[in-house]
C-alpha cells in the first residue's frame, strides 16, 4: 500500500487523560523505558539504557533549543492576544534571533479578531508588533523595538515556554529547565525534542563507558509536530516542513558507523538521518543542483526506484556535493513523511516517547515496528507508563 492510501483511523487508540504526564518526574533518567526487540517487550528505566544497547553503537541526538515562542499582549481594554512564533519569515533562525531593531515571523495568533489597531505595544521592552500579511494558515508579524538587544534576548524576557496543547496547565518555573534537553545548543524550536529530555550526565557517562558514541544534528521542531491528521487518508494531509542543520563531520561519523547500530534519539533525529540518505540520492542524480531538499512523497515515488543505492554511496555523494558547493554544514528543509511502507536506510533503532493517537509520529512508530505498535502501546497503557512530552519512553529496534 502506498502511504497516501493509509487511513488514519487505523492508527488510533484510547488515551485516557490520566495517562498524560502533566509534569516531569523529579529525576530525568528515572522515567520508565519500554524496550522492544524481535517482537519481545521488557521494561527498565532510562538510567540503565546503556545495558540495552550494543557496544560501538552510535546515538544521534537533536540539539535544538526551545525558544520562548509564546508572547502575550494585553490591550488597553484588557483583552489578551497571544502570538505564537512558528518560524522566521524569509530568513534563517540565526539571522532572525540575532537581529536588533526589527524582524519578521510567521505566527499563529490567538484572539486575532481583537487585533483592530495597526500596532500593539509590549510596554516592558518597547516592543511593537504589526500584522503585515495573512497567509493560508498563519500570519506574518513584524516586530520592532528601539533598543540594541537581540530578539533572542527579548524572547527570553518577554516570551513564555510553549508547552504542548495537551499539557493543560500554566507554565511554571520548573518548565524553563525541564522542557529543554541538557545538551540544547541552537535556538529555534517551538516544541522540545522530547525523547532527549530523559538523558542526564550519568546516562552519557554510562554510554561512554560502554564505548557507545554520540553525535548531534539540529532540526528545529515546529508546531506542525502537533498538527492533527484530519483527512481520511494521508494523501490529503500536508506534512509540515522543518529545517535541518547537519555538520560534515557528523555525516562522516554516520558513514563510519554504518556497520554498527545507529540509533536515533527522537523522531526528529530519525527524520533527519533518513532525509540525509535521500538528499544523498538526489546529490547523485542532480550533482549540479544548487539546492537539495526533500518533499513529502518523493521518497515513495520518483526516488524509490533508486533504492539500490547504498547508504554509504548516498552519504558519500552528499559529502561530495557539500564540498563542491563549499559548505561545511548541510542546511535545508525536509518534509519527509515516514509511514508504514517506508524502508529505513540508516537508523536501526529509535528512542522515543509515546505519541498521540492519529498522529504522524504514531505513523513513524508503526513504520519502525509494524503492527506491533498496538502491542507496544497496549503494554504501556496496561503497565502505568506515562504518555506524551513529559512522559516515559521506549527503545524500539527496527
Amino acid at each position: 500500500m502506498h502511504p497516501k492510501d493509509i487511513s488514519i483511523q487505523n492508527f488510533t487508540y484510547h488515551l485516557p487523560d490520566e495517562k498524560i504526564a502533566l509534569h516531569p518526574l523529579d529525576e530525568r533518567d528515572a522515567s520508565k523505558l519500554l524496550i522492544y526487540k524481535d517482537g519481545n517487550i521488557q521494561e527498565d528505566v532510562y538510567k540503565n539504557i546503556h545495558q540495552h544497547l550494543p557496544a560501538n553503537s552510535l546515538l544521534v541526538f537533536n540539539n535544538t533549543k526551545v525558544i520562548k515562542a509564546r508572547i502575550l499582549f494585553t490591550k488597553p481594554t484588557g483583552g489578551v492576544i497571544e502570538i505564537f512564533l512558528l518560524e522566521p519569515y524569509h530568513a534563517d533562525y540565526t539571522t532572525t534571533l540575532s537581529a536588533t531593531k526589527n524582524c519578521q515571523w510567521k505566527c499563529l495568533i490567538g484572539g486575532a479578531s481583537k487585533w483592530k489597531e495597526k500596532e500593539l505595544g509590549f510596554v516592558n521592552w518597547g516592543l511593537t508588533v504589526r500584522l503585515t500579511e495573512k497567509l493560508s494558515d498563519a500570519y506574518v508579524v513584524e516586530f520592532n523595538w528601539d533598543t540594541t538587544i537581540s530578539f533572542a534576548e527579548i524572547l527570553e524576557q518577554a516570551g513564555n515556554i510553549p508547552l504542548p496543547p495537551y499539557i493543560k496547565r500554566k507554565v511554571d518555573d520548573e518548565d524553563k529547565e525541564r522542557y529543554q534537553t541538557i545538551y540544547a545548543a541552537h535556538d529555534g524550536s517551538v516544541a522540545a525534542p522530547t525523547a532527549g529530555l530523559h538523558f542526564t550526565e550519568t546516562v552519557f557517562k554510562n554510554l561512554a563507558a560502554k564505548n557507545i558514541s554520540t553525535d548531534f544534528v539540529t532540526l528545529h521542531v515546529g508546531a506542525g509536530t502537533f498538527k492533527p491528521v484530519k483527512a481520511a487518508t494521508m494523501q490529503a494531509h500536508e506534512m509540515h516542513a522543518e529545517w535541518i542543520d547537519v555538520n560534515i563531520a557528523t555525516i562522516k561519523k554516520l558513514i563510519a558507523h554504518l556497520n554498527d547500530t545507529i540509533i536515533a534519539v527522537g523522531t526528529t533525529s530519525l527524520r533527519t538521518m533518513e532525509s540525509l540518505y535521500w538528499l544523498g540520492v538526489k546529490a547523485l542524480l542532480y550533482p549540479s543542483s544548487a539546492q537539495l531538499h526533500i518533499t513529502q512523497w518523493e521518497v515513495y515515488e520518483e526516488l524509490v526506484a533508486k533504492e539500490a543505492i547504498s547508504a554509504k554511496e548516498a552519504l558519500e555523494a552528499l559529502l561530495l556535493w557539500l564540498q563542491k558547493n563549499n559548505h561545511t554544514n548541510l542546511f535545508t528543509q525536509t518534509q519527509i513523511l515516514i509511514a508504514p511502507g517506508y524502508q529505513f536506510k540508516i537508523a536501526k533503532a529509535i528512542i522515543t516517547n509515546f505519541h498521540q493517537p492519529q498522529s504522524t509520529l504514531l505513523l513513524l512508530v508503526a513504520a519502525a515496528v509494524g503492527n506491533d505498535w498496538t502491542k507496544i502501546y497496549d503494554y504501556a497503557l496496561e503497565n502505568d507508563f506515562r504518555f506524551l512530552s513529559y512522559g516515559d519512553g521506549s527503545l524500539l529496534f527496527i
